[in-house]
């Protein structure tokens, strides 16, 4: 298994307020953990709130002792998302930050997923597929038959998410077993790189690029090209 991550602060924003976390070796009894946050929320709160509630997943899984993989995962958002909201309680600057997360952790055959929120993870093999869905005011739309994903792209509404970690007692995260083939690739990304690339553009760019590093570059600079009105967050592995 290889894997490589970025983030990029992108063309518009000052800070960055994605945060990635990537690792092909052991965290706790997971084989290997990847993951994906963006932030939410002003002074700086967004930027605090990917970093602290990655780490507190991370700390979670290192310390968990549970054996079972979905277990393990929501005991670690669950931590995140009691951690987030401690935080806010306890400065008013940080009231009301938050953040997406997508989580991957492969097991023998079979890749675990978790997310809360927007952020993505998509299976890349003969074609490109969504394995997580959107926690999105736009997706909910798209799920009524009101508008459809062509339409979404530009909605004024686009940025509202519906679920994130820290701004509700429940964190209510999705959670998907998927198999996977040898040499397919899944891709973790935050929404500043697919709000400025198209699925089917990811898809060539990925199959064009031998380098995993330089696929990643790669992505990265495509969404900058394309406008970079966001941070941008990628992991990608190959499985």
């Amino acid at each position: 298994m290889k894997a490589f991550a970025l983030t990029d602060v992108g063309k518009n924003r000052v800070t960055n307020q994605d945060f990635v976390y990537c690792s092909n070796i052991p965290v706790g009894n997971l084989p290997n953990l990847f993951i994906v946050a963006d932030g939410m929320g002003g002074h700086r709160a967004g930027e605090i709130a990917s970093v602290t509630a990655v780490n507190a997943v991370v700390g979670s899984i290192l310390h968990s002792e549970k054996k079972d993989v979905i277990s393990i995962i929501q005991e670690g958002i669950t931590t995140a998302n009691i951690t987030l909201m401690e935080k806010s309680k306890n400065n008013q600057e940080w009231e009301g930050m938050g953040t997406t997360l997508v989580l991957a952790t492969v097991v023998d055959d079979t890749m675990y997923v978790a997310n809360v929120g927007d952020s993505r993870l998509y299976l890349i093999d003969d074609d490109i597929r969504q394995i997580t869905r959107d926690h999105s005011y736009v997706e909910a739309m798209i799920s009524i038959g009101e508008i459809d994903k062509e339409s979404a792209r530009t909605h004024e509404k686009k940025n509202i998410i519906t679920r994130a970690i820290g701004v509700d007692a429940s964190t209510n995260a999705d959670y998907f077993e998927v198999q996977y083939k040898p040499g397919d690739k899944i891709l973790l990304c935050s929404d500043g790189l697919t709000n400025m690339i198209e699925d089917k553009d990811i898809f060539s760019i990925v199959n064009s690029c031998n380098d995993l590093e330089d696929t990643v570059h790669k992505l990265v600079c495509v969404a900058n090209e394309n406008g970079g009105k966001d941070n941008i967050a990628v992991v990608l592995v190959e499985l």
